[in-house]
């Protein structure tokens, strides 16, 4: 059986004024896209050269043509700007350079003006622009929850979408915290309070209350989820990873006509009882694939937080690959032991 050889193409795009500044210093930008994607490259006078498979030839072409337009809208990039944008748009090829520049630039939501800080940030922005559903995984301080009410707070102000539904299981993170006195609205408010904190630096009080009392804007446990259809929504799951199995699912097939879903958690610090294994982890793996779903990973390069943050999620991480790795000699051993 003869190997499948690729099917090799060459292409010729024109060299514009515009376009001088891709290649970077020494060519090292164009250098990172030939690596990246496997094709190689002649620059003459006046056109550069591509060639090698005909897939990977063609989508260095779009991300060069995408450079060219954004060039031309008055976009300018640093060398450092373009690097990391061609990191992101070689490594995936579902996103696009001209989106992902956008997607970069700074956004309106309300009074808060936001620019992502962050390359995974703007693949968070790119993906809720485009998709349906969006699971973002990663640690605390990476923005998940305060990026995902931003963009929610500025699709509904562009009537993109008619409310917003805000929802969190009321999980307890690893204390008893009793028989909270007041209304039921009172006693879960506290595990909600990280939401509200995101929509007051967005919107002015009174406006608030007044989103809420007319339902436009709801914050609810994800117990209140159960039964409903919601249509022409912006819908997020915070603290997803203490959700469970049963819950997870009830919650993303809640998403009704016109709608979009954000799930946000981090994966390290489920608190939910002993054998009770997390929706969030199960969705992930279950839903891999399934078009219109993406998933966006953080990690502690994307903390925003004051940088000891950082420091300490490395920490965390390093601590935690120690225990496994000691761990799993003796699990080794005791599979070595015969059975009785």
């Amino acid at each position: 059986m003869s190997a499948q050889i690729a099917k090799l193409t060459r292409t010729q795009i024109a060299v514009t004024q515009g376009m001088q500044s891709f290649f970077g210093t020494r060519d090292e930008n164009i250098r990172l896209l030939e690596d990246a994607l496997g094709v190689h490259t002649h620059l003459s006078a006046e056109c550069l050269e591509i060639e090698g498979d005909e897939a990977r030839v063609r989508r260095a072409g779009e991300i060069i043509s995408d450079y060219d337009a954004l060039v031309q809208e008055g976009h300018r990039f640093s060398n450092g700007d373009v690097r990391d944008f061609l990191s992101v748009v070689t490594a995936d090829s579902a996103v696009s350079l001209k989106n992902l520049v956008r997607s970069s630039r700074r956004r309106l939501c309300g009074r808060k003006s936001l620019t992502p800080r962050s390359l995974n940030q703007m693949k968070y922005f790119e993906a809720m622009d485009r998709s349906d559903m969006v699971f973002a995984v990663g640690p605390a301080g990476t923005g998940k929850t305060y990026l995902a009410v931003a963009h929610a707070v500025s699709q509904l102000l562009a009537k993109r979408v008619r409310r917003i539904v805000l929802a969190r299981p009321a999980v307890e993170a690893g204390e008893r915290l009793g028989f909270l006195p007041g209304t039921l609205q009172e006693k879960v408010n506290p595990y909600l309070r990280p939401l509200y904190d995101a929509l007051h630096d967005m919107l002015d009080p009174d406006r608030i209350e007044r989103l809420l009392d007319n339902g436009i804007i709801e914050i609810a446990p994800l117990a209140f989820m159960r039964g409903r259809s919601l249509n022409e929504s912006a819908v997020i799951l915070d603290e997803a990873q203490n959700a469970t199995a049963e819950q997870m699912k009830m919650f993303i097939t809640r998403l009704g006509f016109g709608s979009k879903a954000v799930i946000t958690g981090d994966i390290t610090q489920i608190d939910l009882p002993q054998g009770k294994r997390s929706g969030m982890v199960e969705a992930i793996e279950v839903l891999s694939g399934v078009r219109g779903i993406q998933f966006v990973s953080f990690d502690e390069q994307d903390v925003v937080r004051h940088d000891l943050v950082q420091r300490i999620v490395r920490a965390y991480d390093r601590y935690n690959r120690k225990q496994q790795e000691s761990c799993e000699p003796s699990a080794m051993r005791d599979a070595a032991q015969p059975g009785e």
